[in-house]
């Protein structure tokens, strides 16, 4: 959506909900010569969002950022996860805060593809405060979709980052506010279908199928006030945002947990876990599975 206008505040109502939530199911855009053809073109970086004048933008190994100064978090995330980069090849410990989990919004997993982008996932300006059962339950079952999506598909945008607004609370010295909402678009744009879903979800943990919270982009954009996937031809970004089809996607996640390959029992390597500290631990292992015996080695 071009030229997005935010006048005022983002309220979030009861009403604003039923009405996002009442679409009719709408058929995917092939790649056909139909009234509806999007045929995709060569694009720089299409899940960066606009920027607004001022606005500049932080670029991370796997991700990129806008950070808020206002409310101590990224008001969005970035990336494009490819199924390749679903095969986690480096890995680093959980970590949970008093009350609030530290949220990822780029997800760690997303990342084990590098190192380096495994640790970035780590900086606090990828974090913002969840709730543990939100955290822990309904938004990480939406991550692990995501990557199934990006295995099924090839490839996916995604933007990600929490609904800001005034007189949110906040927790800390620094006064990091605590979101209600947190959203995720994510965009498909390759054969045959093109593709698009948004997802907003309430910042506390929910027992419902990640399919109810399904919305149009067009809907992200209207209470963000954030203009997705400005890269698009504008016929592509009018009818991909405007719509959304349920049935196009697929729901059931698949299994896209990485097995590394089995090592020698004769050669001992270092452990490929880390420490709460953060740093590699420096135990060996002849493990399979390339772990110490603290950090579950067979």
């Amino acid at each position: 959506m071009k030229n997005i206008a935010v006048t005022g505040l983002v309220i979030i109502s009861v009403g604003f909900f039923i009405n996002l939530y009442s679409f009719s199911e709408k058929t995917p855009f092939r790649f056909t010569d139909g009234k509806d053809t999007i045929n995709p073109v060569s694009l720089i970086n299409p899940e960066i969002p606009a920027l607004l004048s001022g606005e500049k933008a932080i670029n991370h190994k796997g991700y990129t950022l806008l950070y808020n100064e206002s409310h101590e978090q990224a008001s969005w995330v970035a990336y494009e996860l490819t199924s390749a980069e679903t095969k986690k090849l480096f890995s680093r410990t959980d970590y949970s805060g008093s009350g609030y989990d530290r949220g990822h919004l780029a997800p760690a997993a997303d990342m084990g593809w590098s190192e380096q982008a495994m640790a970035e996932s780590f900086y606090y300006s990828n974090m913002s405060p969840q709730t543990p059962g939100f955290n822990r339950g309904i938004w990480k079952n939406l991550e692990e979709l995501i990557r199934s999506w990006a295995v099924e598909y090839g490839s996916v945008y995604v933007v990600t980052g929490p609904v800001l607004k005034s007189g949110l609370p906040s927790i800390g010295a620094n006064k990091v506010s605590v979101p209600e909402y947190y959203y995720k678009v994510i965009l498909d744009y390759s054969k045959p279908d093109v593709k698009a879903i948004g997802f907003i979800m309430k910042n506390t943990s929910s027992d419902k199928s990640l399919s109810n919270f399904a919305v149009t982009v067009d809907s992200v954009e209207n209470i963000t006030g954030i203009d997705f996937f400005p890269s698009l031809p504008d016929t592509h970004e009018a009818i991909i945002e405007k719509e959304l089809c349920v049935s196009c996607w697929i729901w059931e996640r698949q299994n896209t947990e990485y097995v590394p390959e089995k090592q020698s029992t004769s050669a001992s390597v270092q452990c490929s876990e880390y420490t709460q500290a953060g740093t590699r631990c420096k135990r060996k292992t002849s493990s399979p599975n390339g772990k110490c015996w603290q950090h579950g080695g067979d």
